[in-house]
């Protein structure tokens, strides 16, 4: 299994793009502005999207996605989601003003999108492959994911504060190999952080103190006018874990 980093950041500009995992050749963990560094050919081979939640920098590309390429991918684009993300979807994307019902159109028995809520704990299975949701405290309703393929497993921690759900999930498990977890602002940004659903490398080392298992330590999602100062702040506050600053393009196998 190979996932691939098209997008890490919490902001879009040159040279940085919103969240967007490619695992393997066609699947999607969130559908931030980093897909479009896929060309039309790639882009017809994404089957499945999962979102960690609505946010607009992480569901961003899904309609630019579920139609750049259907009549080369032959199939409506299957969208994993909670059913609280379902619904401000239907709500406040595709309602027919910032962007048509792509769950019915061009035609109801062969749309754009189809979409299928998760349940919490429950994977989806493709193939050997599987995608199961985990917990997360966000300003509106989240989950990460573990992405895992047999022995091997690679935990994202999608958008979210402290959540001690998390950290238990992470340690019911009997193999972890890398976890992406987002450190979105600065410890002088605490505040915002905790009322925006964020992490600081102060929240990040206190959850990691509740994690049972050596693990490769990946950082996301962090604002690109912050990004110097928070990775001082987690080299640090966490010298002997020797993180790894994501960037766009990197590619993990397991």
């Amino acid at each position: 299994m190979r996932i691939r980093i098209l997008g890490c950041s919490a902001t879009a500009c040159q040279g940085r793009h919103t969240t967007a995992l490619l695992v393997d050749d066609d699947v999607l963990a969130d559908c931030g502005t980093g897909v479009g560094e896929l060309n039309l050919a790639q882009m017809a081979a994404i089957r499945h999207v999962f979102l960690t939640h609505s946010h607009l920098d992480h569901v961003l590309f899904l309609p630019l996605l579920s139609d750049a390429a259907l009549e080369v991918r032959g199939a409506p684009l299957e969208v994993h989601a909670l059913p609280e993300t379902i619904a401000a979807l239907q709500q406040h994307l595709f309602n027919g003003v910032l962007w048509p019902d792509y769950t019915s159109l061009p035609a109801p028995e062969h749309p754009y999108i189809r979409l299928h809520p998760l349940r919490p704990d429950a994977a989806v299975s493709l193939g050997s492959r599987s995608f199961t949701p985990l917990p997360a405290q966000h300003t509106v309703a989240a989950v990460g994911y573990l992405i895992a393929n047999g022995s091997h497993a690679f935990a994202f921690s999608g958008d979210s504060g402290d959540c001690p759900a998390f950290w238990e999930a992470l340690n019911r498990l009997q193999h972890l190999d890398y976890l992406m977890i987002e450190t979105t602002l600065r410890n002088s940004d605490r505040q915002t952080a905790q009322c925006g659903g964020h992490t600081t490398p102060e929240i990040l080392a206190e959850g990691l103190t509740r994690l049972q298992r050596p693990v490769e330590l990946l950082i996301t999602h962090m604002e690109a006018d912050k990004r110097t100062t928070i990775e001082q702040e987690i080299r640090e506050r966490m010298p002997r874990l020797r993180p790894r600053f994501l960037n766009g393009g990197e590619v993990f196998t397991l």
